[in-house]
């Protein structure tokens, strides 16, 4: 039985706590704030509740395979897992409105053909057959194996099959996805469609790779899911009971000053306070330049290893109390497309970053009586991407984010006609509250690892050059995304269980 200690009570965090600790070792968790689950936080007010992180679940079968492995309790016997249905309304630039049915290919095709035209749905449904042939190739290398020692070859290859496009004189063959929206969807629409998948993740559609694809296919296979009787939170809470069944033990308000590092190799943590805690392997939930800092001269990565990322975008989330109960029969989640998407991508990935005047809303309208002081309440909330522009002390950038907020309220009146006539109060979440409950400074989220792009979007692995050290959570290998946070705990706890010779989860 070895000692590990885990830094943060992030998702991934836990994931590989409980992991290890049904292997039969002493696991310890430090986390810095008053409570676990990292991003996935709820804020409560006058009987009202609402999720402060993702309000959605994507492929709910990584949780289910962590409960499964550790204990004989599945996941659905501590959550309400339910599909949302239909999985997304969206409503475009043009005014035409869409309904999607949850994980159907054909409902899907025969929607799209009613709302967009004859044809629509076909092109759509040839779309996700490319997307999940990109699936299947870059499935195990980029959720279920250690980041493959020679990473370059998934940086060089571009693994969707695009279709032969004949272009100014040439024949082309889409590299992004923007690109497959225009060549292969052939109309703004589907393009939106497409794009909005990429945007949610804080990715730019113009210089994602083109298997971003994948990201619409995981959600049209797998389906959408909430956790009923109280939202993502309860599935943090889940998370966190069963470590604690498995005696994993978590200290709360205990901030990591360092990593100790003794002979080349993880020692033990040192806290804020100066305690010094031993452990035989360390494994740490933060961000690359809060580890860097942790670990002092230690050599963390070495040359010609993938370099760690830096997002560019987070969240900005706007709660919203109304009056009035939740209308039978209304879209868990409405996406309000931006009429300039172009102008919108240039705010939030130009040079020069800063708000969109007419951004793309998603709004979330969960059917949980558990979220409301009664039925004739309802809790709501509004998201979009936004630059991470840093802290709330910023008198000037609280002031921008607040007016940001108003324009989601009015974007959001395209969904819920009549929003602010019942607008009892209203709470905005910029990104410092992303930077408070991950600790990373500028509140940036990270994104899925994606192949192709040069290695832009390929994370580090989660092994490191300081013997006994490994990194676990959204800013390693998986990447962003509640299921790549869970197959990030699955991996670190195959590598320190096995070795080096882990080859990835059967």
């Amino acid at each position: 039985m070895a000692r590990i200690a885990v830094i943060g009570a992030g998702m991934g965090a836990m994931a590989a706590a409980a992991r290890l600790a049904v292997a039969g070792h002493r696991v310890v968790v430090y986390e810095r704030t008053t409570t676990y689950g990292g991003a996935l936080r709820r804020f409560e007010r006058d009987g009202f509740s609402f999720d402060t992180g993702p309000g959605l679940l994507p492929l709910p079968a990584v949780w289910r395979d962590l409960f499964v492995k550790t204990g004989k309790e599945p996941l659905e016997s501590c959550v309400e897992l339910v599909q949302v249905d239909p999985s997304s309304r969206h409503v475009f630039a043009d005014g035409t409105e869409l309904s999607l049915p949850n994980a159907s290919r054909a409902g899907v095709v025969a929607a799209l053909d009613a709302a967009l035209g004859e044809d629509t749905g076909q092109r759509w449904g040839d779309f996700l057959v490319r997307a999940r042939e990109t699936w299947d190739r870059t499935r195990r290398p980029l959720l279920e194996e250690p980041l493959w020692p020679n990473w370059e070859v998934l940086a060089a290859r571009e693994p969707y099959p695009a279709v032969p496009h004949r272009r100014l004189l040439r024949t082309r063959r889409a590299g992004t996805l923007a690109e497959v929206g225009a060549w292969e969807l052939r109309d703004p629409r589907l393009a939106a469609l497409l794009e909005s998948h990429a945007l949610a993740y804080g990715l730019d559609p113009r210089t994602a790779p083109a298997n971003a694809a994948v990201l619409p296919y995981m959600e049209y296979a797998f389906g959408t899911w909430y956790v009923r009787g109280g939202g993502l939170r309860e599935l943090a809470r889940a998370v966190y009971e069963r470590c604690l069944a498995r005696r994993v033990e978590f200290r709360f308000e205990a901030e990591v000053a360092g990593v100790v590092v003794k002979d080349g190799r993880a020692a033990g943590v040192e806290l804020a306070d100066g305690a010094v805690h031993e452990a035989e392997f360390v494994v740490a939930g933060v961000a690359p330049d809060v580890l860097d800092r942790l670990c002092g001269d230690a050599e963390v990565r070495g040359d010609g290893e993938v370099a760690p990322q830096r997002g560019a975008a987070s969240r900005l989330t706007v709660l919203l109390a109304l009056r009035g109960g939740r209308p039978e029969g209304a879209a868990h989640r409405t996406v309000v497309h931006s009429p300039d998407r172009a102008a919108e991508l240039d705010c939030l990935f130009g040079a020069t970053p800063g708000m969109a005047a007419r951004p793309t809303v998603t709004v979330l309208r969960p059917d949980d009586a558990a979220l409301v002081p009664d039925a004739e309440h309802e809790a709501l909330t509004l998201t979009a991407v936004v630059p991470a522009l840093g802290s709330d002390s910023d008198w000037a950038a609280t002031e921008v984010f607040g007016l940001q907020a108003e324009r989601l309220i009015d974007v959001a009146e395209r969904a819920v006609p009549g929003l602010r006539d019942r607008l009892l109060w209203h709470e905005v979440r910029t990104p410092a509250g992303v930077a408070a409950a991950t600790g990373v400074a500028d509140g940036a989220v990270p994104v899925p690892a994606l192949a192709g792009a040069e290695g832009r979007l390929l994370h580090p692995a989660n092994g490191t050059r300081t013997r006994g050290l490994f990194t676990v959570g959204g800013w390693s290998h998986p990447g962003g995304g509640l299921p790549h946070a869970g197959m990030s705990g699955a991996l670190v706890a195959g590598l320190v269980v096995e070795g080096p010779a882990f080859q990835g989860s059967r």
